[in-house]
């Protein structure tokens, strides 16, 4: 490290501690030339990192004849400027990513340009994917157990993006938004795949064990959290059952208040405007939320979504044909047993009461003699539990022998008026 370097580096630390000496530096100051040139390749305008990794990542890949001449390249890529393709070259040969062979004048891409390109590749065959770091992080670890180079850094790097998605997830469940809700499900439903690759790689790192003791309960924790993760689909599955039984149908089309806040969410700013203009005469003001927070998260919100935003709307009113409700007919058993007891003169067998017409019948008047004197009933019970009646068995006596209306024997008992039963 030349002296300039460590001038410029040490200012970012207090005073007396030299940066050599603190330990989370050590392995990047081991790997400093890989690091300088990875600086070398990305450094720079965007149009300018682009370049050389198009004209790099093209030199690499020619396996068959991986030299190069001068004549090579200008052919190779001529759609380039002649001037600025000297430059890219420059650059890369440089900072040592490619070789210049003056002997035979021939260029050739260098050890580290290799390793860089072959990380880089790995690492863009997983950008195309949906959800695909768990992908990238699960094939780090695969690739460093083949080799015997398995580093905790990568298991770490799985635990710590586990553990963001379960917090994620918690957190959609905790909202009780159905909209939430469903977007946290198809994130499961993406990353699915990714963690069984994980689980698979997992599996066989516990068959060929792991180097040391921090790689074992970074394995453990992560096992553990991914099948946390995996048991959160039942958990998103009865969340949205549970909301979709509080669904509030509008009118009578069958349109549910999930499906008018889900077209009212992809709408426009102004044309929410104009459908709320003239409809609310008092605005009301959420004096709990404080206003920089809430104008933090707006803004966050509308960056994120409105790219995505999709415009659909509502298919017009269909004709339907409104229909009225039909009114409960109450059994006629009800109303003439309430006739047959009001203003019962004297007690009355309760076979009297019950028995007529056939079983069923009897049955029903028999269960509706429970609800004499209750106070919590319904409306169409009430005129019934108002009676003043007393309901007396006799337990003593048994069974009363009837043999009609198909009923053989009824329980023996009365009714009695409240005032015979006074007196």
């Amino acid at each position: 490290m030349s002296e300039h370097n460590e001038d410029s580096l040490a200012e970012f630390f207090v005073d007396g501690v030299v940066p050599q000496d603190v330990p989370l530096f050590f392995p990047l100051f081991a790997a400093r030339p890989l690091i300088g040139a990875m600086i070398a390749l990305f450094r720079g305008g965007d149009e300018e990192v682009m370049v050389r990794l198009a004209v790099l990542r093209e030199i690499g890949l020619r396996a068959d004849a991986p030299e190069w001449t001068p004549r090579d390249l200008e052919t190779h890529f001529a759609f380039f400027s002649p001037a600025k393709l000297d430059t890219v070259l420059k650059r890369l040969r440089e900072h040592e990513l490619l070789l210049w062979d003056a002997e035979r004048r021939v260029y050739q891409l260098s050890t580290t340009g290799r390793m860089v390109l072959a990380a880089l590749s790995n690492l863009l065959s997983f950008s195309t994917e949906q959800d695909g770091e768990l992908g990238f992080l699960a094939a780090q670890i695969a690739a460093g157990s083949a080799v015997g180079k398995l580093s905790p850094e990568s298991l770490a790097h799985l635990l710590a993006r586990l553990t963001e998605l379960e917090e994620e997830f918690a957190q959609a469940v905790a909202s009780g938004s159905e909209f939430r809700l469903r977007a946290a499900q198809g994130k499961l439903e993406s990353v699915w795949k990714w963690m069984e690759k994980a689980n698979e790689v997992l599996r066989n790192l516990s068959d060929t064990g792991f180097a040391d003791d921090a790689s074992w309960r970074l394995a453990q924790e992560i096992g553990s959290r991914q099948s946390r993760i995996m048991r959160m689909s039942s958990v998103f599955q009865r969340e949205l059952a549970a909301i979709a039984r509080q669904q509030v149908h509008l009118s009578q089309g069958g349109l549910t208040s999930s499906e008018l806040a889900a077209w009212l969410k992809e709408r426009s700013l102004d044309e929410l405007a104009a459908l709320a203009g003239d409809q609310l005469a008092v605005t009301p003001e959420a004096t709990f939320i404080l206003p920089d927070v809430m104008l933090d998260n707006t803004e966050e919100f509308i960056e994120r979504e409105q790219p995505k935003r999709h415009v659909s709307t509502l298919p017009p009113p269909a004709a339907i044909e409104h229909t009225h409700d039909v009114p409960l007919e109450l059994p006629p058993q009800l109303a003439a047993l309430t006739r047959l007891l009001q203003d019962l003169p004297a007690a009355l067998s309760i076979s009297d009461a019950v028995v007529g017409d056939n079983f069923s019948s009897a049955s029903y008047r028999l269960s509706l003699l429970a609800f004499l004197g209750e106070q919590n009933v319904d409306p169409e019970l009430a005129p019934l539990a108002d009676l003043p009646l007393a309901l007396q068995w006799h337990e003593h006596t048994g069974l009363q022998a009837i043999n009609r209306d198909e009923v053989a024997a009824i329980s023996s008992g009365r009714l009695v008026p409240h005032e015979e039963k006074q007196t």
